[in-house]
């Protein structure tokens, strides 16, 4: 009688060892390439404004945030107030958060928060007393700078003083 010779090994050890690092690379490799676009960090957009400027009869300039896509820090804030056009160049600066300029009536230069929320948000308001410092007279910039990205957020120029 024949006898019929049973074997149960469906494939040799070397050729499943191959396999399973083959299956192994290929999936570790399609989750990379799925993870990568998650690992990049995608950079947030600068925020955006809008402002208003208008002069008083009492000396005084208001600088009037009208619209601002996300709050800002003050800490990270600064501005500028550039004489243009000027042999001397004069010009004044500091960041939003000096403690003579956040909340400070009465200072040259003063930032004041509506919602004291302690940000920088849309209806916040910049007073500049332009008699006291003389950016009355000349042709005056006032910039806002976002510190920590190096952008301008505004740039605008002072109107002149209502006679």
């Amino acid at each position: 009688m024949a006898t019929i010779d049973t074997n149960d090994e469906a494939v040799s050890p070397v050729i499943a060892t191959v396999l399973l690092l083959a299956i192994t690379v290929m999936l570790s490799g399609m989750v990379f390439v799925l993870m990568q676009g998650a690992l990049n960090s995608t950079e947030k957009a600068p925020p955006q404004m809008t402002v208003s400027v208008r002069s008083l009869d009492n000396g005084y300039h208001v600088v009037r945030i009208t619209t601002l896509d996300q709050t800002l820090d003050p800490g990270r804030i600064s501005f500028s107030l550039q004489e243009q056009g000027s042999t001397t160049n004069a010009s004044f600066t500091g960041y939003v958060n000096d403690a003579e300029v956040y909340s400070v009536i009465g200072s040259n230069i003063s930032f004041h928060d509506r919602d004291a929320s302690y940000s920088i948000s849309a209806g916040d308001y910049f007073v500049i007393h332009s008699e006291a410092i003389g950016t009355n007279e000349g042709d005056w910039t006032f910039v806002l700078l976002e510190e920590s990205i190096q952008y301008v957020l505004i740039r605008v120029d002072l109107p002149p003083m209502n006679s």
